[in-house]
């Protein structure tokens, strides 16, 4: 079985000759920053693309794909931000770079109307009395979940690039893939999960403006081809109500225990996380709150597969929430 790790260091200065190429303020019109991230991701190095390429056509077992040693930014990076969304005159950072032509060998980038201020490029990084569901908390864990499983227009790939890892280097990135856990499912929890729709919370982002609007969204845990099904999961806001439901979605919950890897993000890694095929968490990390606290930048793509897109949209494009049901 071939490795998820794409050894990235033999490409370093091809790669930062191509993020020399792209516009150096992305915010400014991140629309022209994305087409030409697009243009010159057919000019990655042919390792690389190969890589991409087979990852965004048949995906893996392991349901990520990690490319690790990529250029990063010099040591006079800045302190690690305390507030979001980045100023739009913020110049480019190479991870962002990185984000946005490995991202766009794959698909579009795509923002979230109600997340992050409708921005496409988060920054992560870890906030004083964040909410437990936020990826700014930190000394807990943020259980595992298929990102957007609650909603129509999920991305496809969840990417994080790592600019700052944390002091202590405890934090891991858990991925648990549903083509390990689905041979330790027995056929009748397979089959009370395949293609039921159980009632699904949405995150903070999504309510509204209501505290609690409740299970607004419908999900089904296993879908699409029964022997190789697509996984939508959620350890704090899937909520079967059938006795036998939550049964099996325990069981699918251990399943994806027993089979997670834990990944320990570096300075130069860009995680690719397959969304419909993985549920992923992170572990809890002590912040320092001295500006070289853990930087993560973040984008969500979407591209053909699965129905979400219909046709003319652009990568760097926000889209409005719609549950699933």
């Amino acid at each position: 079985m071939a490795s998820p790790i794409i050894d990235c260091a033999p490409y370093r200065e091809e790669l930062l000759g191509l993020a020399g190429r792209l516009p150096q303020v992305p915010r400014a019109d991140l629309y022209d920053f994305l087409d030409q991230a697009g243009e010159l991701a057919e000019d990655l190095p042919k390792g690389l693309s190969a890589a991409l390429d087979s990852f965004n056509a048949e995906g893996n077992t392991d349901g990520y794909l990690l490319l690790r040693g990529l250029p990063v930014d010099p040591s006079e990076l800045p302190d690690t931000p305390t507030t979001t969304p980045a100023p739009l005159d913020r110049p480019l950072f190479v991870m962002e770079a990185m984000l946005a032509l490995t991202g766009r060998r794959l698909g579009l980038h795509t923002g979230y109307r109600e997340l992050r201020s409708g921005t496409v490029y988060h920054d992560v990084y870890p906030s004083p009395g964040a909410h437990y569901l936020s990826s700014e908390t930190s000394e807990t864990t943020l259980e595992f979940h298929t990102e957007m499983a609650y909603h129509v227009l999920q991305p496809n790939y969840v990417m994080l690039a790592c600019s700052r890892a944390d002091h202590e280097r405890r934090a891991e990135t858990l991925v648990g893939s549903v083509r390990k856990a689905l041979p330790l499912l027995d056929e009748r929890t397979r089959a009370r999960l395949f293609d039921r729709r159980m009632p699904c919370c949405v995150d903070v982002a999504f309510r509204g403006g209501e505290e609690d609007p409740g299970a607004i969204a419908e999900v089904k845990p296993l879908y699409g081809e029964e022997r190789d099904p697509f996984l939508g999961y959620d350890r704090e806001l899937l909520a079967p109500e059938d006795p036998a439901d939550k049964e099996a979605v325990a069981a699918l919950s251990q399943a994806l225990d027993d089979v997670t890897t834990g990944i320990k993000l570096e300075p130069g890694d860009v995680l690719i996380i397959d969304n419909f095929r993985t549920t992923h968490a992170r572990t809890p990390f002590s912040p320092r709150w001295d500006g070289e606290d853990r930087w993560l930048h973040r984008v969500y793509i979407r591209t053909e597969r699965n129905g979400q897109l219909s046709g003319g949209e652009r990568a760097g494009d926000v889209v409005s929430f719609t549950p699933r049901r």
